[in-house]
């Protein structure tokens, strides 16, 4: 937390951001297409080291060839390999897909399963895919720390913890569970739009006054827009196809398409 401020302080400016995100991102989803909570595992399985939008380009050919965690478990690998290849890092993920596909078949019944101490003990499955699922597909609270969001939350100052799974208890007990979930998607939607990386564009960013990190990029308001990488609004995002009526999806805003 920033110096001379109180956890109270910091839990209300946390708490006063999200809401502000809520404004900028009413849209705000899992950017991931997938129709069942079996496509939505395998797609954030997908998504580590490439992007969204390169997965949903490629999950299309592999769904159709293996439809359930059963085709996929009886793989060739080789095949599969080449079907996810634009993903990168291709011969780990078809390990870990035909590892999980395997386990869902023999442990489960065909079937994903909606408890995280299950889902972690999959293949290639960490918290951060768990609660994807759980939070995207079943309806089920989850805080997911990506890269965009362990950045951020260190960034408002909210912890300077490092380990993901620490971050997680960390904004646990800063947020209620009914928020877990979508502060999520708002927090990930805003490192990928405008708190990038290597240079966040702090002049376009709606929550500049409540950021301890301000300054950290270009402040200049017309340098800082041309650094945006997405858009500021519209609805959905990456997504290639519509997404699915889920327990963990929120309403469009109104007027999107």
């Amino acid at each position: 937390m920033p110096k001379g401020e109180s956890h109270l302080a910091l839990v209300r400016r946390a708490r006063r951001i999200n809401r502000e995100l809520a404004e900028v991102y009413p849209y705000a989803h899992p950017e991931l297409d997938f129709r069942n909570p079996f496509e939505l595992l395998v797609a954030t399985v997908l998504s580590a080291q490439t992007t969204d939008l390169r997965v949903n380009q490629t999950t299309p050919a592999l769904f159709a060839a293996y439809p359930t965690p059963e085709d996929m478990a009886a793989a060739v690998p080789e095949e599969m390999e080449e079907l996810i290849r634009p993903t990168g890092f291709f011969r780990a993920k078809t390990k870990s897909l035909l590892g999980l596909s395997a386990a869902l078949r023999d442990d489960f019944g065909g079937e994903v399963p909606g408890r995280l101490e299950d889902l972690v003990k999959l293949p290639g499955v960490g918290r951060k895919t768990a609660n994807v699922v759980l939070g995207n597909a079943f309806g089920v609270p989850g805080i997911t720390v990506d890269t965009h969001f362990g950045r951020l939350v260190r960034r408002w100052k909210w912890t300077d913890e490092e380990d993901p799974v620490k971050v997680e208890a960390v904004i646990a007990d800063i947020f209620p569970k009914s928020e877990w979930t979508m502060l999520s998607h708002r927090v990930i939607f805003h490192g990928r739009r405008i708190c990038h990386s290597r240079n966040p564009a702090c002049g376009a960013c709606p929550i500049a006054p409540l950021c301890p990190s301000y300054g950290e990029g270009e402040t200049d308001p017309e340098k800082a827009r041309k650094l945006l990488k997405y858009e500021m609004g519209g609805y959905p995002g990456q997504r290639l196809s519509p997404p699915p009526d889920f327990p963990g999806k929120p309403a469009p805003a109104l007027g999107a398409v």
